[in-house]
């Protein structure tokens, strides 16, 4: 019992020594990465940032061929750091397990990683260190599931698509969401700002900006109520799940936009903005307008302006 207890406060490194693996495998390690991140579930965690130690060790299946000294021929160290820092800032979490998921999530995308250990700690939040340590291996449950859908990775960047009030309340609108289904691609729908939305709209304030994206996620449910097949999701962990599996989505904004760390400077209103903006966050493929002529957009070869049409995908 008692190397079981050291065993568990030991360094990843340590613990990845008592996992032994059937085929051989190399090690990167990173110790000690501390970060000034905003993270946590309390109220008084909120608008502050606290320092945050990582330490990953990546169990890596060997280079047989010649490596010729080159950093594009290895999984180097600026991999790991990427992985911590693209998670760390892509959006705000609550869970230090939510970040360690998605942070063993991104290493093990890359094809020489078999195995990750990946232990985060809060520095300042007591008088000792308070952390969760995971340990994952190469996805391969998920290249199955990818291949029993007939989708490969490449496919996985999805179809956003923009629906004015005009074209959720449509006659043609069970009709468009078949042909989305039909197109075993993933979608993300986007609803329009309502036309009774909460509050008032004479201020401009942070309070009445999150009764201006719970006004959209009021139509985001009432566009649920009309099709079984769309399912409302409110977090990036739920878009993702979504995407892989080729699902239909629609898009509740509040929590990706009060966490992101560069949200959207628009007006909650100017809710094809926001799903513009959604687009290049999730790397879409493209943004579909339906029943509206929105403003100009940079990349005028990324936005598809439909009519209120039955056969339009």
């Amino acid at each position: 019992m008692t190397n079981e207890i050291k065993l568990a406060f030991s360094h990843p490194v340590e613990r990845s020594r008592t996992n032994l693996s059937d085929i051989e495998l190399d090690r990167i390690s990173l110790r000690d990465h501390i970060l000034e991140v905003e993270i946590g579930a309390f109220q008084s965690e909120r608008g502050m940032t606290q320092r945050i130690c990582f330490n990953v060790v990546v169990e890596v299946k060997p280079v047989h061929k010649v490596i010729d000294d080159d950093v594009d021929k290895i999984l180097s160290y600026d991999k790991v750091t990427e992985a911590i820092s693209d998670e760390v800032y892509s959006e705000r979490v609550n869970l230090l397990e939510t970040l360690a998921e998605r942070i063993a999530d991104r290493i093990l995308i890359e094809p020489q990683a078999h195995r990750a250990f990946v232990r985060i700690e809060k520095l300042d939040r007591g008088p000792g260190a308070l952390g969760v340590e995971i340990v994952r291996t190469e996805r391969d449950h998920n290249s199955a599931i990818l291949s029993s859908l007939g989708i490969d990775e490449l496919s996985l960047r999805p179809h956003v698509v923009y629906l004015s009030n005009a074209a959720v309340a449509s006659i043609y609108l069970e009709s468009w969401i078949d042909q989305l289904c039909a197109s075993q691609q993933p979608v993300i729908l986007c609803v329009d700002f309502p036309k009774n939305p909460l509050g008032a709209k004479n201020e401009k304030s942070s309070i009445q900006r999150r009764l201006d994206l719970l006004s959209i996620e009021q139509s985001a449910w009432i566009l649920a109520g009309k099709n079984s097949k769309c399912v409302v999701v409110s977090t990036k962990t739920e878009l993702d799940f979504a995407i892989k599996h080729g699902q239909i989505s629609v898009w509740a904004p509040s929590k990706i936009i009060l966490d992101a760390n560069k949200p959207p400077d628009v007006d909650a209103d100017k809710t094809y903005k926001l799903a513009y903006w959604l687009m290049n966050e999730l790397n879409g493929e493209k943004l579909s307008v339906i029943g509206m002529v929105p403003e100009a957009y940079n990349d005028d070869n990324m936005v598809a302006i439909l009519p209120l049409e039955e056969d339009i995908f």
